[in-house]
């Protein structure tokens, strides 16, 4: 199962949209198998180029009988599985817009973000399905299942293929939603042109092959996965493979069963690896232990330039062969990742390429390369895209500009929050940095007031304050503790709950049991007294950088109460 060639791969630049690059590829790729999905320690099936390009245009086919057209939207709120990504090609192919949707999210949440694309088709499993209160409006279709369901099925699919219809490269391919759950929306547009513009550069800097594996763990809605775990593969004819369910154990199974060679990762993920991994190590005791730093330390010396995974997976064969034997390249993004952590693991002979990116601006702005390989920075700017430092101060750090063909066209239907994320055609990120000498970029903080956890999750303070409401406060809102009080550190982010009026040991409580049915990556870490009203504009909205000025002039972080 080795990777043939890469320069076999599709010639992107040539392409008007994703549908018909995907089509082409399907077909130039038709023999080789391009879709793995696994359940538990079984294999559940397998699919050649071929037989996806079948599949997904029996969807589109459907999608067209039930009168999608061109620029109609059609929702995926699915798990990891093969129908995610038939069911995105299928969409494509028709010319239909995609709307991932995070299918972690609770029913509720879900059902908000539906409510605001407002698509046609909806396409969820019945585990999800289960939990909305309410069917979105248009149609939903079910997969899998069970008998006497009252749904209508994903599987009822026609057994001819749909007409292909073309799109324009401005026009909208996906809306990602980068937040809106309980506060407000913001789905980002992104036409073809980004994809196509953002694929390309990748491909050049990171390229697959048939042969090629991918394991496919992060949410396909995930900016990372989508380009990686769906569009990526399919175009160089390698192949994803999924797990439905993941467990550490599963995890494990799946790399050695199907000898994975990339994966896309959060720090989480890798914090859990690294712990695995340790935990082996303080196992040995006396010459075994000592074998082995040896062997780490001459792998370190053997590699310091670039990767040599024939060297590394020989000197510390008993490592990788935990991970499959054949893993040579671990994207991580979405948060802040250490460098500590990093090197750990190309010291293993395993390259963590650390990337950042946002939703607005597709997939990756910058990313390190593996030529020299280096853990200290976020990576130089992808070819195509630019990127300035605004308004730096004497140490050259300001806040991260970007433009270029990568980015969305703007949030669905939301023109004022469209105007102010830009600057003079700059995307204004909201994320503070600095450039070194090489051109490789660093962050350190951030000035809008968002969080991003270690697992890579965008909370937006808005989001999570709609949680709280109900508690006897006369106003409340949520701010990121480095939002308010900067410190030039990414990580250790916490949210505050800012509340007007006194705070008292019941309403601590109260905030305290509703903080408690929150996934633990959207809790409040303390709570903030305020006692003037909250300053807001002629219309009621919030003025959060006057509140937040405010604040900072008025309190510190020794006034926060911790919960």
């Amino acid at each position: 199962m080795n990777a043939r060639p890469a320069a076999e791969r599709m010639h992107v630049a040539g392409y008007a949209c994703l549908g018909e690059l995907l089509r082409d590829a399907l077909v130039v790729h038709k023999a080789e198998t391009v879709l793995i999905e696994a359940s538990r320690k079984r294999e559940a099936g397998r699919w050649t180029g071929w037989e996806v390009k079948l599949l997904g245009e029996r969807v589109a086919a459907r999608l067209q009988d039930a009168g999608v057209g061109p620029g109609d939207r059609v929702a995926i709120v699915l798990s990891n599985q093969s129908k995610w990504l038939i069911s995105a090609y299928g969409a494509l192919f028709a010319g239909a817009v995609l709307v991932p949707i995070d299918h972690k999210l609770t029913g509720p949440e879900q059902e908000a973000l539906l409510a605001h694309a407002q698509p046609s088709v909806v396409i969820t499993e019945f585990a999800i399905w289960r939990t909305w209160d309410a069917a979105p409006a248009g149609q939903v279709w079910v997969a899998e299942a069970p008998k006497g369901a009252d749904v209508d099925r994903w599987e009822s699919l026609p057994e001819h293929g749909g007409t292909f219809v073309p799109r324009d490269r401005e026009d909208t391919a996906t809306i990602v939603y980068s937040s809106g759950t309980g506060g407000t929306p913001k789905g980002c547009m992104l036409p073809h042109r980004a994809y196509l513009a953002q694929l390309d550069a990748l491909l050049g800097r990171f390229p697959l092959a048939p042969g090629d594996r991918y394991f496919s763990i992060l949410p396909t809605n995930h900016a990372i996965d989508f380009m990686v775990g769906f569009v990526g593969p399919f175009v160089c004819g390698a192949t994803v493979v999924h797990q439905r369910t993941l467990r550490p154990e599963l995890l494990r199974w799946t790399m050695k069963r199907y000898r994975i060679t990339h994966m896309a990762v959060v720090p989480l993920v890798l914090e859990a690896f690294k712990r695995a991994i340790d935990e082996k190590l303080d196992a040995l005791s006396g010459w075994r232990r000592s074998l082995a730093d040896t062997l780490i330390a001459a792998n370190a010396r053997l590699t310091e330039r670039r990767p040599r995974h024939a060297v590394s997976s020989r000197l510390l064969k008993p490592v990788h062969d935990a991970f499959g034997g054949e893993l040579r390249l671990l994207f991580c993004g979405g948060a802040y990742t250490d460098r500590k952590l990093a090197e750990f693991f190309y010291d293993l002979g395993i390259p963590v390429v650390i990337g950042y990116g946002t939703t607005e601006a597709c997939t990756v702005i910058t990313v390190n390369r593996t030529d020299p390989w280096r853990g200290d920075s976020v990576g130089d700017v992808l070819p195509g895209v630019e990127v300035r430092i605004h308004d730096a101060d004497a140490d050259g750090v300001g806040e991260v500009h970007v433009r270029g063909p990568t980015l969305m066209s703007g949030y669905l239907d939301a023109p004022e929050l469209t105007e102010a994320a830009f600057l003079d055609g700059w995307y204004r990120t909201g994320d503070l940095g600095h450039f070194d000498a090489a051109g490789h970029l660093h962050l350190v903080g951030r000035q809008k007031d968002m969080i991003v956890t270690a697992g890579g999750k965008n909370i937006y303070p808005d989001d999570v304050a709609f949680a709280f409401r109900g508690v006897e406060a006369e106003e409340l809102t949520v701010f990121a503790e480095n939002y308010l009080w900067p410190e030039r550190t990414m990580q250790d982010e916490r949210l505050l709950l800012v509340v007007r009026g006194e705070v008292t040991g019941a309403l601590l409580g109260e905030i305290a049991e509703k903080n408690r049915r929150l996934p633990d990556f959207k809790r409040v870490s303390g709570v903030l007294r305020w006692e003037e009203e909250f300053p807001r504009t002629a219309s009621m909205k919030l003025k959060r950088h006057v509140l937040a000025d405010a604040l900072r002039a008025g309190r510190t972080r020794a006034d926060v109460v911790p919960l």
